[in-house]
């Protein structure tokens, strides 16, 4: 079974950004993500490179096999919430295929997490055969604003899901 994890760097618990990357992850596996972390909800914890809550989750999100990392566009790249908790993984850290997802409040922004996000998580060592994906705020709630997007990235995907096929 493919395990699934959502982290989500928008600063609000609850958000948008949330409610797009359970989305984009139901959507890709056929069923609800096993882990989804609102950084949001960790409070200063995020800070504390010695809490071994946070610890535990740096680990099962680097152990899963499709983790969506997800964040609202904030001065044309992802959140400081988001780097702070990345910086916690090392070379290697993320072992299984990423989703690059940014949500933005216009087209002007829609590289970002191509440009952003992206190199990050293949520097973590994400395996990231899709597109990375933007989704205006305003469309967030809209299945039709990943339609075309989730066609692609099913059949990248799928195929390293299934197989375990290499980086």
């Amino acid at each position: 079974m493919t395990s699934v994890a959502v982290v989500v760097g928008n600063p609000k618990p609850g958000s948008r950004t949330l409610a797009a990357a359970t989305y984009v992850a139901r959507e890709l596996v056929g069923a609800e993500p096993g882990l989804v972390v609102d950084l949001a909800t960790l409070g200063p914890a995020v800070l504390d490179w010695s809490d071994a809550g946070v610890g535990a989750l740096v680990a099962e999100v680097g152990a899963a096999d499709l983790v969506v990392v997800a964040s609202p566009t904030y001065k044309a790249a992802y959140t400081g919430l988001l780097k702070v908790f990345l910086d916690r993984f090392g070379p290697g850290g993320l072992r299984g295929v990423a989703v690059p997802l940014m949500l933005g409040a216009g087209p002007g922004h829609a590289l970002a997490p191509e440009l952003t996000l992206r190199p990050v998580l293949s520097e973590l060592g994400a395996t990231i055969p899709a597109p990375a994906l933007y989704v205006l705020d305003s469309r967030h709630d809209d299945p039709a604003a990943y339609a075309d997007w989730l066609h692609l990235a099913r059949l990248r995907i799928t195929p390293h899901l299934t197989t375990g096929a290499p980086a």
